[in-house]
Order: structure tokens, then sequence, then C-alpha cells
């Protein structure tokens, strides 16, 4: 009996922020379901060009260098994306910054503030406005669930129940779940999926910092039901089901990826 399969095949995805952590996962498993994968990066030239070639090289994956602080960033990383394999069929919204040291409101700096919103939220307006053009002027390619395309962005616990002194990251998390759940009710009757995933804490090299702290570390994984942050594929492969006919009736859902957590925090 032939087992069920995740696949991709002939379907070609953005993916922000890909070449470390939950992206450069999330590239790799795309990959390896067939897909055509073009993801950007901002400064690891060398390291992106690795995963590229890991991933079929020029004519399956390519790495785009590309800034995406302002909408028109990330306007044109989608034309670059397009201009590489033709067409656009998923997008998946990775990149980030999560400033790592706890700032309290009163003293906030308005540099720290418009930074976080242009990169988080600004450049996603972009990105998505291009994406949604893109997919619906192109050939349409229908899968078995109807969906002619898909759009995941990756928000966060902090989204969700918030983080103290750290509101700016918290509320452009906050902005994407808000996001998925209008996108859904304007793009699901074009075929347009539109998701989320929320993460809580997972190791990579963003949160290793905190992770691999003597005292903040263990005071983490006990507040995680599973008793340890995640792994960076245990993100991707969601973001991947999601993508799949499997996921053909799941619109505007946050889908929680965190052992647990944001129901104890």
């Amino acid at each position: 009996m032939a087992g069920v399969s995740l696949v991709l095949n002939d379907r070609v995805a953005l993916i922000t922020g890909g070449s470390r952590g939950i992206g450069a996962e999330t590239v790799r498993l795309f990959a390896e379901a067939g897909a055509r994968v073009a993801f950007s990066y901002r400064q690891a030239a060398e390291r992106a060009s690795a995963l590229a070639e890991e991933c079929g090289g020029v004519r399956r994956c390519v790495a785009l260098r590309q800034e995406l602080a302002a909408a028109a960033d990330g306007r044109a990383l989608v034309e670059a994306a397009v201009r590489a394999f033709g067409r656009l069929d998923i997008l998946v919204v990775n990149h980030g910054i999560w400033p790592p040291h706890d700032v309290p409101i009163a003293s906030m700096p308005e540099e720290q503030w418009h930074e976080t919103i242009g990169v988080n939220l600004d450049s996603v307006f972009g990105l998505t406005q291009a994406a949604v053009s893109q997919m619906e002027r192109q050939e349409r390619m229908a899968d078995e669930a109807g969906a002619t395309g898909h759009i995941v962005f990756i928000s966060s616990t902090a989204g969700q129940r918030g983080e103290a002194f750290h509101a700016d990251y918290a509320v452009t998390k906050g902005a994407l779940i808000s996001l998925t759940k209008s996108l859904s009710s304007e793009l699901a009757p074009k075929g347009i999926r539109v998701n989320c995933v929320a993460p809580g804490w997972v190791t990579t090299e963003m949160s290793a910092g905190t992770l691999q702290h003597p005292e903040l570390g263990p005071k983490v994984a006990a507040g995680i039901p599973v008793g340890r942050p995640g792994h960076p594929r245990e993100i991707a492969a969601p973001v991947l089901f999601l993508c799949t006919p499997l996921a053909g009736f799941i619109s505007g859902e946050i889908l929680n990826v965190n052992g647990g957590a944001v129901l104890v925090g």
C-alpha cells in the first residue's frame, strides 16, 4: 500500500529569511517535497549559496540577497523570485528581527520601534501585496483541493500573549495573526489559502543567547510542557503541510507549534 506523501511538484515557493534556522529547514523540506525554491538572505552569502547548492542548484533552488526593511523591499524580492522561476505559488514569510535586550516601553527608542515594525511588518505588506498580484495574474494551477496559491506567515507565541520588554516584537507578530484572518476571508474565494504558524521557543541562532544561558535556559524549558524547545524542522514540517492538498480545507488558521507552552504561560 502506498504511503501518504507531502509533495509540491511543479510549485514555486518563496521563503524569506531562508539562510538559517527555521527558514533554512523550510527551504530544505520544500525542496525535498519537489518544489522549486527561492529564498532570501541578508548577509550570510556563503551559507546561502551552500544551501542553494545543497537543495538542487540554480535550476531548483536560488538564494536572493535582499534587505527586508520596507514595503518596496518586499515587492523587489517577489519580482526577483518570479524572474528566477517564472511564477509564484507559495509565499512563506519567515524573516524577522527580535531585539534581544529587554527594553521597557517607557524607554524604548523610537528608532528601535520603527526598525522592528519596518522589518517585521512593512516588508510583509510589500511581499504579500506583490505575491497576491502575481498569483492572481499568472496561469492558475489548482491542486486537488482547489487551492491555486498559499501564503503562510510565521508568527509567535508573543503575538498571542504578548512579551514584556519586547512590545515592538510582540506587536508585529500579533499583527501577522490579524493579517492571516483578514486575508483568509479576502483570498480564500480566489483559491489562495492564507494560514499562520506560531512557534514558541526554537533552538536557533536568534534564541541561542537565552536558551544557553545558565539561569534563563532552564526557566524557558520549565515553561514548556514537553520539556524542551523545538527544533527548526519541527516548525518547517507544519508549514509544508499547510501548503499541500491535505490542508486544503484549512484557511485563516493559527497553528500553534510550541510544545503546549501557550496554554500554560
